[in-house]
């Protein structure tokens, strides 16, 4: 073989071997690119969008409200992407429960009963309970409302509490499934006292020209994140929690929404 067939060949076969390896090399980099850029999945978050102004529509029927907020950000933070899912309120345990949401957020107390049938995170938020009557109301105290109607939203921390009182204080207790039903039955006058969350109360009193007066019995415990019990997802959201209560993360989104402490 000449010298000059000899040089042609070797040139024809380093020419495939770089070929191959720099193919090799873009691939690999395409394929590490494409996995950093994708998110670990969705997370399904439940609530029961009536409850402004933690969680509502706004007039795009889009959800809005501070535990919408927040729920964003933990879901950023952990890298999913957030899917919300309306329902009514005491649909949300059940809805864990058969593991067609991975966590619950809407204003939700982490009560010892409902601590038997889901787990919950570190609290973010208490904000206590208001009574809520027309501003011609004679009702101003708990001895007001004795034979009184007294509407409440069912599946709520409220509705434990009022079935307590109702034993001291002789009223009548008629439960609904959203908040602002009851707002509607308190205005046409179907019932007359609303009973709800403290910081839910001032809004609906501020918007719709109400009055209230706060309970001084209860001291239920605080707002968390549910999940199905024995979720890995706990831990990771506890995390993020924790460290938005350092940061001021939630203190900046209560601010927002002009939420009330209690």
């Amino acid at each position: 073989m000449s010298k000059k067939v000899m040089f042609s060949a070797l040139s024809i076969i380093l020419l495939i071997v770089l070929a191959a390896c720099g193919g090799s090399e873009g691939s690999g980099s395409a394929n590490a690119e494409s996995e950093s850029s994708e998110s670990k999945g969705t997370l399904v978050m439940g609530t029961s969008a009536d409850f402004p102004p933690f969680e509502s529509f706004n007039p795009e029927g889009e959800f809005e409200g501070f535990d919408v907020d927040l729920a964003h950000k933990i879901a950023e933070e952990l890298g999913y992407e957030l899917e919300i899912k309306d329902m009514k309120f005491d649909g949300l345990i059940g809805s864990l429960q058969s593991d067609r949401v991975d966590m619950v957020m809407a204003g939700m107390s982490a009560t010892e009963d409902r601590q038997k049938n889901v787990d919950f995170s570190t609290e973010y938020h208490h904000s206590g309970e208001m009574f809520v009557t027309t501003k011609d109301s004679n009702i101003k105290s708990l001895e007001d409302l004795e034979g009184k109607v007294v509407g409440v939203q069912l599946g709520t921390i409220q509705y434990e509490g009022a079935e307590e009182l109702k034993k001291e204080y002789n009223f009548e207790l008629k439960s609904m499934d959203q908040a602002t039903t009851l707002i509607q039955e308190l205005k046409t006058g179907r019932i007359d006292v609303g009973y709800m969350d403290k910081t839910v109360a001032e809004g609906y009193i501020e918007e719709q020209g109400l009055a209230g007066f706060d309970d001084p019995t209860t001291s239920s415990p605080g707002m968390a994140v549910a999940f199905p019990k024995d979720s890995d997802l706990k831990e990771d959201v506890n995390a993020v929690i924790e460290q938005f209560l350092e940061d001021g993360t939630i203190d900046e989104l209560a601010k927002k929404w002009e939420l009330t402490e209690d």
